[in-house]
């Protein structure tokens, strides 16, 4: 493939944290990543999308809630201890581990602003991929108990943790059913 944009597009994954090294994400990497985010296309550029940045002992503290939230939200049938330890230890498997946010407006149907808020995260992830970064969109359950722990305002929701890390993993063929399949044309 010759075109750049369409390549990374096509060959961007997944990379989960089992994956990351311990080489650190820099703070110019993470900026870079988010410079990304803010350049997606928004309605009456209302921009909804929001990030909280984890690093180092911050990774410490969201692994901790994660931990807490789980314990607490979880009928006594289904809790494990094992999967308490595992919710917090996911957090802390990462350099870096972004909260995303989208901040409604009421400007614009809220379905829009979490478009705006997806897109956003598709240009993390492609600059990430970009730099040689995995990332990862996680989004257990958990993170609709984030809100306060987040300093949430009523307008705004977590959709997802955004994990980050180098790694070592090979460059996977895209799996994906023939656009033909998806597509009709009407001319």
């Amino acid at each position: 493939m010759k075109n750049d944009v369409l390549k990374a597009i096509h060959y961007r994954r997944s990379v989960f944290q089992a994956s990351f090294t311990e080489e650190e994400v820099s703070k110019e990497d993470i900026l870079s990543i988010l410079e990304a985010a803010n350049a997606a296309p928004t309605h009456k550029r209302t921009q909804p999308w929001r990030f909280v940045i984890f690093r180092k002992e911050g990774l410490q503290r969201l692994g901790t809630e994660l931990s807490r939230i789980y314990k607490s939200v979880t009928p006594a049938e289904k809790y494990t201890e094992a999967t308490e330890i595992t919710m917090g230890k996911k957090a802390t498997q990462s350099n870096v581990a972004i909260a995303l946010i989208v901040n409604y407006t009421g400007e614009v149907p809220e379905w829009e602003e979490l478009a705006c808020t997806a897109a956003a995260v598709e240009n993390m992830w492609l600059a990430a991929h970009s730099l040689n970064i995995g990332g990862y969109w996680a989004t257990p359950g958990l993170i609709n108990h984030l809100g306060s722990f987040l300093n949430l305002e009523e307008n705004q929701k977590c959709i997802g943790l955004f994990y980050l890390g180098h790694h070592q993993s090979e460059a996977r063929e895209p799996i994906r059913t023939a656009i033909e399949e998806k597509i009709r044309w009407e001319e």
